[in-house]
């Protein structure tokens, strides 16, 4: 098993040096998931809800807290990301929005913090705008689902893991 990185050997909290590593190019896919009554979900697709289009403002806030996760994670390094997308279905069915935030760069560092706050604030975000028709709903399944690039190479959640 790998040791824990941001600790120095006393224990101590440190914010790792990746100042001798190669820049190469790191991507990052975290998921999330919103479930809601079904009123909400048609509410949701139809674009009725008084607050506006929700999954447009939760596209922004993921985007922007992307941007910003060195400033609400402690130990993570600010970066220069090329690119973040987030993209949002609906499932009808189930009543739910699954989220996927997609972050890319050319670095030293990897970006799944990056992704993982995307997708977990456009939750968040999705939840504020509708909490006014649905305060029960339950937000979860956030998880990192691939990784591609460093020294660790590339991971992929295995389909069903939790």
């Amino acid at each position: 098993m790998a040791e824990l990185t941001h600790l120095d050997a006393s224990g101590t909290a440190r914010m790792v040096d990746v100042g001798d590593k190669p820049e190469t190019r790191r991507e990052a896919v975290a998921t999330a998931r919103v479930s809601m009554e079904p009123e909400t979900m048609r509410l949701l697709q139809a674009g009725a809800h008084a607050k506006g289009d929700v999954l447009t403002v939760a596209r922004i806030a993921g985007i922007q807290a992307a941007k910003k996760c060195s400033e609400l994670i402690p130990l993570c390094h600010p970066l220069m990301l090329s690119s973040i997308d987030l993209e949002f279905s609906l499932d009808t069915a189930a009543s739910a929005v699954n989220i996927t935030a997609r972050c890319r760069l050319e670095g030293k560092t990897g970006v799944e913090m990056e992704a993982l706050t995307a997708a977990s604030v456009a939750a968040l975000t999705i939840y504020d705008m509708c909490k006014a028709v649905d305060r029960g709903m339950i937000i979860g399944e956030i998880c990192l689902a691939e990784k591609r690039g460093g020294r660790s190479g590339d991971w992929q959640r295995e389909v069903g893991e939790a």
